[in-house]
């Protein structure tokens, strides 16, 4: 009988994005669990911030520049996080950007910067870290997607253009790898509570949510944290050797009903009807 595979005991994470949001949270939750990791962003101020941080409640982390756009960045970044951390056991994709534009109004350029940042730049990381990856026969890549793939939404072409790409790579690298060991793993949060759309404009916010519901993509008023997000990474790369979590989505929960004197229950708190369908 073949000898059952099992994880390493020290398990390097590199973050990319991991400034804000879903990347920080993945940063912070993981270090938590006893990973050391790694935090790559453009801001590497925060990132220190953050790094010191997790060492202070006892865990290990490195904080670097990283720009996903650049070939040297992304050399540099994982040179540097291998020898402060060791080899690499673990990626997880978060560096993303959404600009809220109608696609058909969207200058090219912009249009393809989208593409470089969110697309081209998952590529560049993953392509710089997977072949020594399965050449030691193990590992996982988690990529950050988004709900967009399965609910396209308006003002986001570029994003949902993107995120196509990405979970298409992630599936063709699935097939590639199989066999190697190193998991490719596909993550889909619905609507999450991060620094997107922080600085936006309120009208343009605004007209954002409205075409949710007008199209039926806000079901209710209700958001993921970045933590949640973080707690689903840990599920996947936390998975016994022998299993794959090739794919899993993660929405927000819809708040309770409230029981009604008359019908029983009345529509969830803060969207009304409209929202509810």
């Amino acid at each position: 009988m073949p000898t059952a595979l099992s994880h390493p005991d020290r398990r390097p994470v590199l973050v990319t994005g991991a400034s804000s949001g879903v990347g920080s949270a993945v940063a912070v939750g993981l270090a938590a669990a006893g990973y050391p990791v790694a935090l790559g962003a453009r801001r590497t101020a925060i990132c220190e911030e953050l790094a010191e941080r997790i060492r202070a409640d006892g865990g290990e982390a490195v904080a670097l520049a990283l720009d996903v756009t650049s070939d040297e960045s992304v050399s540099f970044f994982v040179a540097e996080a291998e020898q402060a951390l060791g080899e690499v056991e673990v990626v997880v994709t978060c560096a993303g950007e959404v600009t809220p534009e109608n696609a058909y109004e969207t200058a090219t350029p912009d249009f393809e910067a989208q593409l470089q940042l969110n697309l081209v730049g998952t590529q560049r990381f993953v392509a710089r870290v997977a072949p020594a990856m399965a050449a030691r026969r193990r590992g996982d890549i988690v990529f950050v997607s988004s709900d967009v793939v399965r609910l396209p939404r308006p003002r986001m072409g570029a994003y949902v253009a993107a995120k196509n790409g990405v979970e298409g790579l992630a599936r063709a690298m699935q097939m590639e790898l199989e066999g190697t060991g190193v998991r490719a793993s596909i993550l889909r949060p619905g609507p999450t509570l991060s620094g997107v759309g922080s600085t936006w404009p309120v009208e343009v916010l605004q007209a954002v949510l409205d075409d949710w519901v007008r199209f039926g993509l806000a079901r209710h008023d209700r958001f993921l944290q970045p933590h949640d997000v973080a707690a689903a990474v840990l599920a996947v790369i936390s998975m016994p050797r022998g299993a794959h979590v090739t794919l899993l989505e993660v929405e927000p929960e819809a708040p309770l009903r409230e029981t009604g004197p008359e019908h029983g229950t009345a529509a969830p708190r803060g969207m009304g009807r409209e929202g509810d369908r």
